[in-house]
């Protein structure tokens, strides 16, 4: 194990000191071969892991540290392996991807440096259980993603967005640092193991709060409402490929800590869930509702993912709920459907900001309200972005429907169990859950109709055609097979997940009465999605043959609209916005959306237009607000700063008086404190 661990190490610090000197070509494949490399390493400790081998050792460590210890058990498997099948597809797309940009050669070695580090940082969070190195990869890790959003340092918002995302992130190290110092002060000791002891020593209140300081940490990085203000900018800034690795795996690291914590600390576990389940129904409510506003296609997947980290959290407030009330098959279900939905999602959105990278690069727009007819320039890529939308929306037989279908199952199973508290929170879970698939159904069939059906409502500089050469379409094409799979034979992979339920099973008080995954529940899932993938094929078959006896047939051409007069077709089209207007409408109250429009007159308008430009009005509250308050604040000193030199000269006077005479004032006044209390 040492020795592999040891190439593991050998072959990243080969990789990251070669890059920058390689030609621009080798520089992707090299890059490339480290991560697949690295994964197939990192991947033999994790099936190990699930196969009931886990990986514990102990590396020496400095004086500050103390020893490291190395624990790969099935939840940092499951999260291992995650990783590394996204990280791999991201590397390969962002092979063919990242070409646009071949004269960039020093930006190409940094970003490719940065995609090794961040694929590293991520794999020894899951595996070192060290406070201060875990704070230590994951502050690499933070800057290294930073590195990959500002690849388009030049633009300017991008730039904006690179930083505000590096500041939330070290927000999230300082409430980590926080909790692990609390720790480590009680308890002496940086190992992840110091949590629990302090939990069983301490308790209570303290567990609780402790508990809350990790969880707000983390939830920074998973993207949770009201911690979800940086996705919306730094995903749409970033490079496709990285867009796709951000939300399928970086944010999911703050899951994996959410669910380390529930591992480690000891607290009133009902308590706790209903606390995760009540931010979790709110953030994917939140998240869709906010995404269907959206006009730029990277950022309404960016609060998909908001969406998708809410369903995620939902199950994992059901399992939590059921540690408390050492009910077996909730947690079971509620863990179970939050494991799959994490790696169910790092599949289709990877899939879906791969699709966008492809629309980007064939027109360099990313506004929906621009596209129209692209299915018949780029058929490859708007298959793959239907396919990767009915995922999301949680329909059969693709892989979102049978994570959701083991969340409902956990809901459904908690309405007979416990008391109306419980009920209560159950109900309103099944309609947030509810309302958030179709909200999405609502979302997808807006971007995809709009982007990729009807008639150009563009002219592009150039003529948009298909950009996915083979080696780009491959890793997609492999995301869609492992989502069928998934869809198809839920079976295999829920039972690649016994091994990391039985770690939440272990943690309820009835431990030794723990119950595995019902058999009839992945058995109706498969079902479900084998009678899905019939109807498909069903009618592809219907659509093949009418479209064989279309081609034997004489067929004439006419303008779409012959209604006597020819108009402007395109125009006569519903925008993305016209689609959801009624929706808009009644969202309006809970948004802030700012309209502009000219009023349309005339049977062809060449001059009116509406716009409408939705805003978050969380981050209008905890972002924007806190900042206008501390810019008037500092405002009110701007007079000591009026390019007067005999002022500045001044302040340099008073300052070096105040270094001199401060010290003996407060040593003065410790001596007369001292001599009264002698008196």
């Amino acid at each position: 194990m040492l020795t592999l661990l040891l190439a593991y190490l050998a072959i990243l610090a080969a990789a990251l000191l070669s890059v920058p000197f390689l030609q621009v070509r080798a520089k992707g494949l090299a890059t490339v071969a480290t991560v697949i490399s690295c994964a197939l390493l990192s991947g033999y400790f994790a099936g190990s892991a699930l196969a009931g081998n886990e990986l514990e050792l102990t590396l020496p460590g400095t004086l500050v540290t103390g020893e490291i210890p190395v624990r790969i058990d099935a939840l940092s498997a499951w999260f291992i392996l995650v990783i590394n099948f996204t990280m791999i597809t991201g590397a390969l797309y962002g092979l063919q991807y990242m070409k646009a940009y071949r004269e960039q050669s020093a930006n190409l070695s940094l970003h490719c440096t940065a995609y090794l580090l961040v694929q590293a940082m991520l794999t020894i969070i899951c595996a070192v259980q060290n406070s201060l190195v875990f704070l230590f990869a994951w502050e690499i890790m933070a800057v290294s993603a930073f590195l990959l959003v500002i690849f388009e340092h030049q633009k300017p918002e991008t730039l904006k967005a690179g930083i505000n995302y590096l500041i939330q992130s070290h927000v999230s190290i300082v409430l980590l640092t926080v909790g692990f110092i609390w720790v480590a002060y009680r308890m002496d000791s940086y190992d992840f193991q110091a949590i629990g002891e302090f939990s069983a020593t301490f308790g209570g209140a303290n567990s609780f709060v402790l508990f809350l300081v990790f969880f707000m940490g983390f939830a920074l990085k998973a993207g949770f409402v009201p911690f979800h203000t940086w996705l919306p900018y730094a995903h749409p800034a970033a490079p496709s490929h990285v867009s796709g690795i951000m939300s399928g795996v970086l944010i999911k690291i703050g899951i994996y800590g959410i669910l380390r914590m529930i591992l480690l600390v000891k607290t009133d576990f009902t308590l706790l869930g209903y606390f995760i389940l009540f931010v979790a129904v709110v953030s994917g409510v939140y998240g869709v509702m906010l995404a269907i506003l959206q006009h730029n296609l990277k950022k309404l997947l960016a609060y998909h993912s908001i969406e998708n980290i809410g369903i995620i959290g939902i199950g994992i407030g059901l399992g939590t709920i059921g540690i408390g009330m050492d009910n077996p098959m909730l947690t079971t279900l509620g863990f179970a459907g939050a494991l799959l939905h994490t790696l169910n999602h790092s599949l289709f959105k990877s899939l879906l900001f791969f699709s966008a990278g492809n629309v980007w690069q064939a027109t360099h727009s990313m506004n929906i309200e621009s596209f129209g007819g692209l299915i018949k320039k780029m058929p490859h890529t708007a298959g793959l972005f239907l396919v990767a939308s009915l995922a999301i929306c949680g329909l059969p037989p693709f892989n979102g429907f049978v994570s959701e279908f083991l969340i409902y199952a956990g809901l459904y199973h908690g309405l007979g169990d416990g008391g109306p508290a419980l009920l209560m929170a159950i109900v309103a879970s099944l309609f947030g859950l509810a309302l958030i698939g179709g909200l999405a159904l609502l979302c997808f069939t807006k971007a995809f109709g709009v982007v990729f059906l009807g008639s150009p409502r563009t002219q592009f500089h150039h003529r948009p055609v298909e950009t996915g050469t083979v080696s780009r379409l491959l890793p997609m094409y492999a995301i869609v097979a492992l989502m069928l799979a998934i869809g198809l034979f839920p079976g295999l992979f829920l039972e690649a997940l016994s091994a990391p339920l039985a770690v939440f099973q272990a943690k309820m008080p009835g431990a030794e009465n723990v119950v595995a995954l019902p058999e009839n529940v992945h058995q109706i899932a498969a079902n479900i999605g084998w009678c899905a993938a019939g109807f498909l094929a069903l009618a592809g078959l219907v659509f093949f043959i009418q479209q064989k006896m279309v081609k034997r047939m004489p067929s004439a051409v006419a303008p779409t609209w012959g209604c006597g007069y020819v108009g402007d077709t395109s125009s006569m089209q519903y925008t993305a916005g016209s689609f959801v207007r009624s929706y808009r409408k009644l969202a309006e109250p809970v948004f802030s959306i700012h309209k502009k429009k000219r009023p349309v007159e005339g049977i062809f308008p060449t001059d009116g237009w509406q716009e409408t430009h939705p805003y978050d009005k969380v981050e209008a509250w905890l972002i924007d607000l806190p900042l206008k308050k501390l810019k008037n604040f500092i405002g009110k000193f701007q007079f000591l700063q009026n390019g007067n030199p005999q002022f500045y000269v001044l302040y340099g006077v008073v300052f070096i008086t105040l270094v001199i005479v401060l010290p003996l004032v407060v040593g003065a006044v410790g001596r007369l404190l001292a001599f009264l209390g002698q008196i």
